[in-house]
């Protein structure tokens, strides 16, 4: 049988555009991991790996125009966001270079032999090393900075660990357009193409995750799609870990002091978060706990009038679209819901955006209203209207994990008066990221980041996003009463390296 091709598809005609490639065999996914485990040692020097780095993220910069041109044209998501994001892609990649040049990521522990100690302690030294191949899946709402060149490549090159990329099908032409990138600029440093590997194909996504040489894998995509990959992950003879971003709903808490404080600029920002990239950000806020009353009436009008004043988008593909468009016609069905702007189908290839309301009361139960707490993917939001703040813990207390939780406060409240504390302590066992008077979409690149949270948001509990990104990729190893001739630079005593270590307990730099 012949290999199904892959091809490039115009999301705003619907069309094919090229074919790209085809979709790889068994024999082409074992290939590709076997290479990628013989350019393992290529990536051993941690300058090397460095330089590599911030080389990538100059060449990807060079070739900035027709990346971009490509990107848009495979997922409509439009020259400026493309550019923001690509522009966001290189920083990660250089921020990870610095990560590698500082080294503490490497977690260097030295414990002297103390005989006095009960028991007694023996020559300890430990660091950190690379698991080996890991496989990544790439994210359709993001061809850069969660696609081939993203965060979890860029944290896996930087931890010393090569991959393989199961390419997203909804833009094939890009991801072998980069890939092309970061091959040459591998092969700048040495190191072979081969460490950067790319596959086509659901079926090759399901021979990756089970293939023996493949070490650890890393997910952004549906919560069916990355279950059944956690699943085989750990069904395997030798379970790896699987770093999954699966769903999230993102909920917004907002006071009724801060309605009556601010209602118009609270709206509008919702407006803006909940539409940005046509509803299509991971973080985008899917329900929001507002208050019943003039108060939150305001900020529906505000909300009203932003989400009114917003053009039809076009979905990343056809069958997102579709979803789209059965979900929120589900949901608007559901007794007590209404819709003050309609959300669904405009036109044969995009979509209106919109907000359904609903009583906080009704989701405070089990029952058929569950379906408004669970993710839709797109332009619209859930608007769930309390009478008081038992409503809200009654809601929230149903929610799965999720990647942010927010409030907006009152200044009064922000102060440390009112319910401020209560609820960030509510919301704090629901996601990796809680917010105050913002919007959780737009996730910074920066060391203090954690882009995770609870299941379903997230499989284990690592950030994709971050310097600690690079912890995913390595594992432990302790040296006990080793000579020093036999160490590794990283573990010798006179600290060849200049890494920053704790030394019997004390911090060394």
């Amino acid at each position: 049988m012949a290999a199904a091709p892959v091809w490039s598809v115009d999301p705003r005609t619907g069309k094919q555009r090229e074919q790209v490639a085809v979709e790889a065999t068994v024999a082409e996914v074992d290939a590709a991991v076997r290479a990628a485990h013989d350019a393992r040692a290529s990536l051993a020097d941690r300058a090397v790996r460095a330089a590599f780095l911030r080389i990538a993220a100059q060449r990807l910069e060079d070739a900035k125009e027709h990346l971009v041109e490509a990107a848009d044209a495979e997922t409509a998501l439009g020259p400026v966001r493309l550019t923001g994001e690509l522009t966001r892609t290189c920083y990660q990649l250089r921020a990870f270079a610095d990560v590698v040049d500082e080294g503490a990521f490497l977690g260097v522990i030295i414990d002297h032999p103390d005989e006095t100690a009960t028991p007694p302690v023996p020559d300890l030294r430990r660091y950190k090393v690379p698991l080996g191949v890991v496989a990544v899946y790439a994210a359709s709402n993001f061809p850069f900075a969660f696609s081939v060149p993203g965060g979890d490549t860029a944290s896996a090159l930087a931890a010393g660990c090569p991959v393989v990329v199961k390419a997203h099908p909804d833009h094939p032409a890009t991801s072998e357009l980069v890939a092309s990138v970061l091959r040459r600029a591998a092969a700048e440093h040495g190191i072979p193409g081969t460490a950067i590997g790319l596959v086509h194909g659901f079926d090759a996504g399901i021979h990756l995750v089970r293939h023996p040489l493949i070490t650890a894998a890393g997910f952004t995509g549906s919560v069916r799609g990355g279950r059944a990959l956690f699943d085989a992950a750990a069904a395997r003879p030798v379970p790896i870990p699987f770093h999954g971003e699966l769903g999230s709903l993102n909920p917004v808490v907002i006071t009724e002091a801060a309605a009556a404080e601010r209602a118009e600029q609270i709206g509008t920002g919702l407006a803006g978060s909940m539409t940005l990239g046509a509803g299509q950000f991971c973080v985008k806020p899917g329900l929001v706990l507002a208050p019943a009353g003039d108060a939150g009436d305001q900020l529906l009008k505000a909300l009203t009038d932003s989400v009114s004043d917003t053009a039809a988008g076009v979905l990343l593909d056809a069958r997102m679209r579709d979803n789209f468009v059965a979900g929120v016609t589900e949901r608007a069905a559901l007794p007590g819901v209404e819709a003050p702007v309609t959300p669904g189908a405009a036109s044969e290839h995009t979509v209106s955006p919109g907000f359904l309301t609903v009583p906080a009361a009704r989701l405070a139960e089990e029952g058929a209203h569950d379906l408004l707490l669970e993710e839709c993917f797109g332009p619209v939001t859930v608007v769930a209207r309390y009478d008081s703040h038992d409503e809200v813990t009654a809601v929230l207390s149903r929610l799965p994990g999720n990647l942010t939780a927010t409030v907006h406060l009152s200044t009064d409240e922000s102060e440390g008066n009112g319910n401020g504390t209560r609820i960030l302590a509510e919301l704090t066992p629901l996601a990796g990221r809680v917010l105050v008077n913002g919007w959780p979409t737009g996730v910074a690149v920066a060391p203090a980041q954690h882009h995770g949270g609870p299941y379903p948001a997230t499989t284990s509990t690592s950030t994709s996003v971050g310097a600690t990104a690079i912890e995913r990729w390595l594992r432990p190893v302790t040296y006990q009463t080793t000579p020093e001739a036999l160490l590794p630079p990283e573990l010798r005593d006179d600290n060849p390296l200049g890494l920053p270590r704790l030394v019997d307990g004390r911090l060394q730099h």
